[in-house]
């Protein structure tokens, strides 16, 4: 288990070097104007993955985990539906494309960013086939990936001067490799003959379909309405999820202009980077693994509150602490004097880390112990309460008033749903101690080997 977290957790840590690099490239390369404009146009493109892919990678997380090799006939009709999402938002950014045609460079930039959306949603799918085979070092390496091609691409902008029309038509370049792996990664998943971790191994395709007399409920995909319902909490989380990232952002951008936007995007990269942390270890590792004890091993979903969630909130006050004060030595020396200004808005920034490595835990638990629905209700909450914080503090205290306002609202969703949690995962249940952690560790120590 240390090996597999810690494989994804250095592949975490090159995007983080990666996405980092990056964005200082192009932050000394372009203008400031231009800069910020890149980014708020990224950050919209962004916004679009999880409706893009409509929830389809983590509604597989728990289909699968749930039913195994039977949850095949899930594929078919769920790529399909992620396929039609993903079209038409692809034509919606480029449309809005179109409607900056009298600039050209903007109009530009964004037309060329819209293949991101489809790299994105491919990029989410092929992730979740890699864990549902227990394929970390594969899902690691394809994450990995698409981020050091962008190094590539803007190491080369800024070795060679060039515009941030080429800068987005490098990402572009790089977008299409990606959907390109990621078919040839999740090849076999499709055909319906994959291996599932923790799972006897598929006898027949189980997306087959069953003969027109046989029960519904036999092997035959689910209906459209069946899957919409299934799909449209994970899709709805994952849209507040980067409200809380991005939205910022493009609010600035529209209201105080791509150079104060600049001011924001620069610490919300560092906030995204360190965000890493918790979706390592819950999205990418224990998610799979909680939708299967959910139903069978109460002792780990006890576990993983009383200690994963404690744990998680002690690490974010550690690193909140390392990011707020490293931040004012870090941002003027690596950005450049121009950004020199953003080092106290990662500060206010950085009171936020330890509400999202704790809400990240509990919320792991409320997805996997069939509080889904609630889980999602509490995340439009704190969207709400993001939009109306920064409708408030973005005209009257610019930049760093989008910075408390995404505290606020990180405060907000991190005590609903730990209310959550400790009322429909745990309940009455008696909590465990540290013994009994160490007990369980010990009894999967010789499994494990």
């Amino acid at each position: 288990m240390l090996a597999q977290v810690g494989l994804l957790g250095l592949s975490q840590a090159g995007v983080t070097v990666a996405a980092f690099g990056s964005q200082v490239l192009l932050a000394r390369t372009l203008t400031r104007e231009d800069f910020g404009s890149f980014t708020a146009v990224l950050a919209v493109v962004s916004l679009t993955a999880p409706v893009a892919v409509f929830g389809v990678s983590e509604l597989w997380l728990q289909v699968f985990g749930q039913e195994g090799a039977r949850a095949y006939r899930w594929v078919g009709p769920s790529l399909r539906l992620a396929g039609a999402v993903c079209a038409a938002l692809l034509l919606g950014v480029l449309a809005w494309s179109a409607a900056e045609l009298p600039d050209t460079t903007a109009a530009a930039v964004r037309a060329l960013l819209a293949t991101v959306v489809v790299a994105q949603a491919a990029l989410a799918l092929a992730g979740a086939v890699r864990q549902l085979r227990g394929d970390y070092r594969g899902l690691s390496a394809l994450q990995l990936a698409p981020h050091l091609g962008r190094v590539l691409v803007t190491g080369a902008v800024w070795a060679a001067g060039l515009s941030v029309v080429a800068a987005a038509a490098g990402y572009a370049v790089v977008a299409v490799a990606t959907v390109a792996a990621c078919l040839l990664a999740s090849r076999e998943f499709r055909r319906g003959a994959m291996p599932l971790e923790g799972h006897p191994a598929p006898t027949a395709r189980a997306t087959a379909p069953a003969a027109p007399a046989a029960p519904a409920d036999v092997d035959t995909g689910p209906r459209p309405r069946e899957l919409l319902g299934a799909a449209t909490p994970y899709v709805l989380g994952n849209v507040c999820y980067l409200l809380g990232i991005h939205f910022g952002t493009v609010l600035a951008a529209e209201l105080l202009g791509g150079a104060e936007a600049a001011l924001l995007a620069v610490p919300m990269a560092v906030l995204t980077a360190v965000y890493l942390v918790p979706r390592v270890v819950y999205q990418q590792y224990l998610l799979g693994k909680l939708h299967r004890w959910a139903g069978s091993d109460a002792e780990a979903v006890l576990l993983a509150y009383r200690w994963g969630s404690a744990g998680m909130v002690a690490l974010g006050a550690v690193v909140a602490a390392a990011v707020a004060v490293g931040g004012l030595v870090a941002l003027p020396l690596v950005f450049g004097p121009a950004y020199r200004d953003a080092a106290p808005v990662l500060a206010v920034l950085a009171l936020a880390v330890p509400f999202r490595f704790g809400g990240a835990a509990v919320a792991a638990l409320l997805t996997s112990g069939g509080l889904l629905r609630r889980k999602v209700m509490y995340q439009a909450v704190g969207a709400v309460v993001l939009l109306a914080a920064l409708a408030v503090a973005v005209p009257a205290w610019g930049v760093r008033g989008a910075a408390g306002a995404t505290v606020l609202a990180e405060a907000v969703l991190c005590c609903l749903l730990w209310v959550a949690a400790r009322r429909g995962v745990v309940g009455d249940a008696p909590l465990p101690t540290w013994r009994d952690l160490r007990r369980r560790l010990s009894r999967e120590a010789p499994r494990a080997s």
